[in-house]
């Protein structure tokens, strides 16, 4: 974590600079968080690492094969490590799911503020339900100037349209807290009858504001495990196109804690058996693992969210495959 401060600080301090950012807040607004949030990420990828080290040491100095050789089971062994994967994991779920959300709001507030200074959002073709019966879409919406281009609300009562609005272009006025349409026409359908109003401009209230367009995708990490269930199922009233990353957010949460298991079982059944190259073989051997361990994450997730697999699935493949190599490498371990 020490070296990836480095690495983020080098990357940051022009920013931090110019936007003349408090030394006090750096440190315990931004990188004790950036520290207690990146730490949790990779947890069970550096228990991971822990074990290897810890456990290959043992194997160089032959106390595995004494241990074995006096009776000790190798299940016997491993109990050990369960509890203390046992500890960790639960860390890591209440960390995840309660506390490190609250660490962020703190974090991505002040990137907000000192670092990314401008919100880049998914506002293109923006095709939303703002409430039961209100569908709104925008072609794109400028969030750093409150613009919407070719924008459509459409009132429905239950499968029969009521009213359509059109406008090429609409703005948010922050101080009178309205919309301002240009060139616009509204159709309204009644009695089997349609009546068109058109206009150059006109100032009217919308029940959204543009707070609902600037949502980023790190925005959720901000949420712990309640407020994400809710948002959610907001957002699924809404028909947001975005569902599969919350879903994934969602999801993760509950699959790396339990990794942690499974990569102390690879670990430990890796590294107990004495080989040539001593502590470095294994801890080699570890890191091409761990790599190809967060590429599966990674293929999965992109899976879920461009073509169609189920969030669930995504967030617990890695560690059902993993699971079973974990099982094979525990019947060939030093017995």
């Amino acid at each position: 974590m020490a070296i990836a401060i480095i690495f983020d600080l080098s990357e940051q301090i022009d920013d931090l600079v110019e936007n003349n950012a408090p030394i006090k807040g750096v440190i315990w607004e931004y990188y004790k968080n950036f520290v207690l949030f990146y730490g949790n990420l990779f947890s069970p990828l550096l228990t991971f690492l822990a074990v290897i080290f810890f456990t290959a040491q043992l194997a160089s100095r032959t106390e595995i094969v004494a241990i074995l050789s006096g009776g000790v089971s190798f299940s016997r062994l491993m109990w050990p490590y369960f509890i203390s994967a046992t500890i960790l994991a639960a860390a890591s779920f209440y960390l995840n799911n309660y506390l490190v959300p609250k660490a962020n709001r703190e974090r991505i507030e002040f990137q907000s503020r000192y670092i990314y200074t401008y919100r880049r959002t998914l506002n293109q073709g923006v095709h939303k339900q703002i409430s039961p019966g209100q569908m709104i879409y925008f072609d794109k919406f400028n969030s750093k100037s409150n613009i919407g281009y070719e924008f459509t609300l459409e009132e429905w009562d239950g499968i029969k349209l009521q009213s359509k609005l059109f406008a090429n272009y609409v703005k948010w006025d922050s101080a009178s807290q309205v919309w301002t349409l240009e060139n616009y026409y509204l159709r309204t359908f009644e009695g089997g009858k349609e009546s068109v109003v058109e206009g150059e401009k006109r100032d009217t209230t919308f029940s959204f504001s543009p707070d609902e367009f600037r949502l980023r995708m790190d925005d959720i990490q901000r949420m712990d495990v309640n407020e994400l269930d809710d948002f959610i199922a907001e957002q699924r009233l809404k028909g947001s196109p975005n569902i599969p990353f919350y879903l994934i957010e969602k999801h993760t949460r509950n699959a790396l804690p339990f990794s942690t298991y499974i990569l102390t079982i690879i670990g430990v059944a890796m590294s107990s058996r004495k080989v040539r190259g001593g502590i470095g073989a294994h801890i080699a051997a570890g890191l091409a693992l761990a790599v190809t361990y967060i590429l599966a994450m990674k293929v999965s997730t992109v899976y879920a969210t461009n073509a169609g697999l189920d969030p669930l699935y995504a967030a617990w493949i890695p560690n059902v495959l993993y699971g079973f190599l974990a099982i094979y490498l525990y019947s060939k371990a030093p017995k």
